[in-house]
């Protein structure tokens, strides 16, 4: 009787604890305050924390150490070279990328309201400084901005004269007769053309401070001003850093040497598809380095863009600091992202125009009451969830009309999967990608190309497996998977012109 009741409790327990969730919910704090800071340009592996050695982000390596990361943040893409563009419209109306410039219009016309408008609704106080780049002006949105940038430093590159004089070369002329100062650069180790701590070169300089240290101490002043009050405050801190131009003190410079920085393991003098997918001379980011590309210039490049990512960290623990000195610490989430990644040599390629993981991935953290501290989630997301996310811990209950979906759940250890089937990308109509069980096609629609990766064994995307007669069927179905996909973001290229599978 013994050994029998025995067993009954002991199924008894075993069947209670199938029966209890992975994670208790945990009581988060009711109107939080929500910073959200942003970086411009940033590929996820440019972290210390996160395995790359050579940058120095000790700043970021406490939010990664304090918070949770996930390490598969995705970005969906452009309709336009100014890939930031489509990103921050999806960002603040919650819409996928192709639907995003018809949220942007809704938004103009009152019919609908950005991610500011909504944390209002909620109660909070709202503010912005730094990049803005969205279709509908920000001082409208938010309660209080400062020092609004519209985009990227002004510079000497007329696109469409560059465009223009690239299509009209006569016989014996050289396109890079053409390139403005600070690009196609450098050319040799005596090439001083450009310097990055010039500040006679405007940029980030552009008004006698670095935009980065203007955004830090209009972060600060506000933040200050908000520890004596009881209402939640939502911020929303852009940093047009590290974008080029790469710009930063002379002191950042001098942390790195060219000579002993690592080439990307994926890096090639040539992309050979560059043309077709519109990553050639024409297109501004990849003008930076010179065609084809050495490696001596993608060091030097490297150099110019750790040193501003190391000169943005810096600025970002003041104004941590300042976060903990406000006694507000407690009771503050942070999310941390970039409006992409970015290629800087890897394949052969510069700037975020390709469907590359360098260049769709930025970095995603956040940090906060009740969330595990270095914590990793490899869950796809993307990086717009930040917005779902500041709508639930707002308690916004119009987060429910938001495309994107907050991680909350996966940070918190309540859900394991993704709440995406898989991730979805495109680039005009020159590039369509799909990420999906450990796998991610690439389609060139133009040159009827494809490329197919293992992710899971092969993370610098390296050996195209497209050709592999085992990968047919595979093929087929993420072929199909993508065509669902378009439908739901609102991608009109029919790709049946382009494949027959």
């Amino acid at each position: 009787m013994k050994i029998v009741n025995l067993l009954q409790v002991l199924l008894l327990v075993v069947f209670s604890a199938c029966q209890q969730p992975k994670q208790e919910a945990k009581k988060l704090p009711e109107k939080p305050n929500i910073i959200f800071l942003f970086a411009d340009d940033q590929c996820h592996s440019t972290i210390h924390a996160l395995g790359n050695k050579e940058v120095i982000t000790p700043n970021l390596d406490k939010l990664v150490r304090n918070g949770v990361t996930f390490t598969n943040a995705y970005n969906m893409g452009s309709w336009s070279g100014a890939v930031c563009l489509a990103s921050r419209a999806m960002l603040n109306t919650g819409k996928p990328v192709w639907k995003a410039n018809a949220g942007v219009r809704s938004v103009n016309k009152g019919e609908a309201q950005s991610w500011a408008q909504m944390m209002s609704a909620q109660g909070y106080e709202t503010y912005m400084t730094g990049k803005w780049h969205v279709s509908f002006p920000a001082a409208k949105h938010f309660d209080h901005t400062k020092h609004i940038r519209g985009g990227m430093p002004k510079d000497n590159w007329n696109h469409a004269a560059m465009v223009k004089k690239f299509k009209n070369l006569k016989k014996g002329e050289d396109y890079r007769d053409f390139m403005p100062t600070g690009y196609n650069r450098p050319l040799s180790k005596d090439d001083h053309s450009w310097s990055p701590t010039d500040t006679l070169n405007g940029g980030y300089w552009e008004g006698g401070q670095h935009w980065s240290e203007v955004l830090r101490d209009d972060a600060i002043a506000f933040i200050n001003q908000a520890k004596t009050s009881e209402k939640p405050f939502f911020m929303y801190l852009a940093f047009n850093a590290p974008h080029d131009p790469r710009q930063a003190p002379q002191e950042f410079q001098d942390m790195y040497d060219e000579e002993s920085l690592s080439v990307p393991q994926n890096f090639q003098p040539l992309y050979p598809e560059a043309e077709a997918i519109g990553n050639g001379p024409s297109l501004r980011d990849a003008a930076l380095a010179p065609f084809p590309r050495t490696k001596y210039a993608t060091r030097v490049h490297l150099k110019e863009y750790y040193a501003s990512i190391t000169h943005m960290d810096a600025q970002i623990g003041k104004i941590l600091k300042a976060v903990e000195e406000s006694g507000k610490a407690d009771n503050t989430y942070i999310i941390y992202s970039a409006d992409h990644g970015l290629a800087v040599g890897d394949h052969g390629l510069f700037g975020k125009q390709n469907m590359y993981d360098h260049s769709m991935r930025p970095p995603f953290m956040i940090i906060g009451p009740g969330l595990q501290k270095g914590k990793k989630v490899d869950a796809e997301i993307y990086l717009q969830d930040a917005m779902a996310t500041a709508l639930d811990l707002a308690g916004s209950t119009q987060k429910d009309s938001v495309f994107f979906h907050s991680v909350l759940p996966l940070a918190l250890g309540q859900q394991e999967k993704s709440n995406y089937s898989a991730i979805y990308g495109g680039y005009l109509d020159l590039q369509r990608m799909i990420r999906e069980d450990g796998y991610k096609l690439i389609l060139y629609p133009g040159i009827h190309q494809l490329k197919l990766f293992n992710i899971d064994a092969d993370p610098l995307e390296m050996k195209n497996l497209a050709d592999s007669p085992e990968q047919k069927q595979r093929i087929k179905q993420m072929f199909t998977a993508l065509k669902t996909l378009q439908s739901e973001v609102g991608d009109k290229l029919n790709l049946d012109d382009y494949y027959k599978l």
